[in-house]
C-alpha cells in the first residue's frame, strides 16, 4: 500500500501515519471510481447501440453476435459492481445490520458460483453445520466476501480440483472456511497477500481480497491465509458471536 500511495502522491507514504494511509486510499478509490465510471457508461450505451443495430442482420448473424453482447454486457456490470465497491470502500466504512443466517448465506453463495464449477469440471463441496448462530450482520457484505474467496479458489485450480467451503462454530467465533488443492499462497507473500492492489494474477486487480479483508474488519472479524489439508489455500474468517446469539436449525 505504502508504495502505491507514494507512486500517488509523489511522496513517501512510510511516513505517514496509519489514518493518513487510510484516508489518502479512501481518495485515490474515490478518485479512481469516478475516472472509471465515465467510460463504462458511454460503453453501455454503445453496447445498446450495437444491439440495434443487429436487428438489420440475417437470424445466423443475430445469434452469434448476441452472445459475444452478452459477455461484454455482463463484464460491464462486473466491473460497475466494482466501481460501487471503490466508493463504498472510499466513504465512511458502514454496515446495514440484520440477523443474518450464515448457513443460508454459504447455501446462496455455493449455488451461484456452481455453474462455474461444473463448466471447468471443478469439484465444490458445501460442508455447513446446522445451528450456526443468527449475526447480527451486513448479509450483503458477508455474502460478497464469501464469494471473493470462492471465485479466487476456483481461479487457483485445475480441472478435476476441488473447492470447499465450511462453515462451523469455533468457540466465540463462527469460522467460515474456504480452501481447494491447488498450489497455494507461497509463505513469503502472505503477509501481502491482503494489501490492496497486490496480485499475484496477470490480469488482477488486487483489490478482491483487500475488500474481504475491509468487510471482516468492519464485522469486528479476523481472516488469514494458511495451507490447507489437500496441501492448497486455505482462507479462514473468523465472525465473532454476541454472547446473547441465537442459534437456528
Amino acid at each position: 500500500m505504502e508504495t502505491i500511495l507514494s507512486q500517488a502522491l509523489g511522496q513517501d507514504a512510510a511516513q505517514l501515519a496509519p489514518e493518513e494511509k487510510r484516508l489518502l486510499l479512501s481518495r485515490l478509490l474515490a478518485r479512481l471510481a469516478h475516472e472509471v465510471r465515465n467510460p463504462l457508461s458511454s460503453l453501455d450505451v454503445h453496447v445498446q447501440l450495437l444491439q440495434e443495430d443487429l436487428e438489420q442482420f440475417d437470424a445466423g448473424q443475430r445469434a452469434r453476435a448476441a452472445g459475444r453482447l452478452e459477455i461484454i454486457r455482463g463484464e460491464l456490470h462486473r466491473l460497475e459492481s466494482t466501481v460501487e465497491h471503490f466508493l463504498k470502500l472510499a466513504g465512511p466504512a458502514s454496515l446495514d445490520l440484520e440477523p443474518v443466517n450464515l448457513r443460508q448465506i454459504c447455501e446462496h453463495v455455493y449455488r451461484l458460483v456452481s455453474p462455474e464449477a461444473n463448466e471447468h469440471k471443478i469439484n465444490l463441496a458445501l460442508q455447513a453445520e446446522e445451528g450456526l448462530p443468527v449475526l447480527q450482520a451486513d448479509g450483503g457484505q458477508l455474502t460478497q466476501a464469501v464469494l471473493n474467496l470462492l471465485l479466487n479458489a476456483l481461479q487457483a485450480v485445475k480441472p478435476g480440483g476441488r473447492v470447499t467451503l465450511r462453515a462451523a462454530r469455533a468457540g466465540g467465533f463462527v469460522s467460515l472456511e474456504v480452501g481447494d488443492d491447488g498450489p497455494g499462497v507461497p509463505e513469503q507473500v502472505r503477509a501481502s497477500i491482503f494489501d490492496p492492489f497486490f496480485t499475484t494474477k496477470r490480469n488482477g486487480t488486487g483489490l478482491g481480497l483487500w475488500i474481504t479483508q475491509q468487510i471482516v474488519l468492519a464485522h469486528g472479524g479476523k481472516i488469514h491465509v494458511a495451507t490447507s489439508p489437500a496441501g492448497g489455500a486455505l482462507f479462514v474468517i473468523q465472525l465473532p458471536v454476541p454472547a446473547e446469539g441465537k442459534s437456528h436449525g
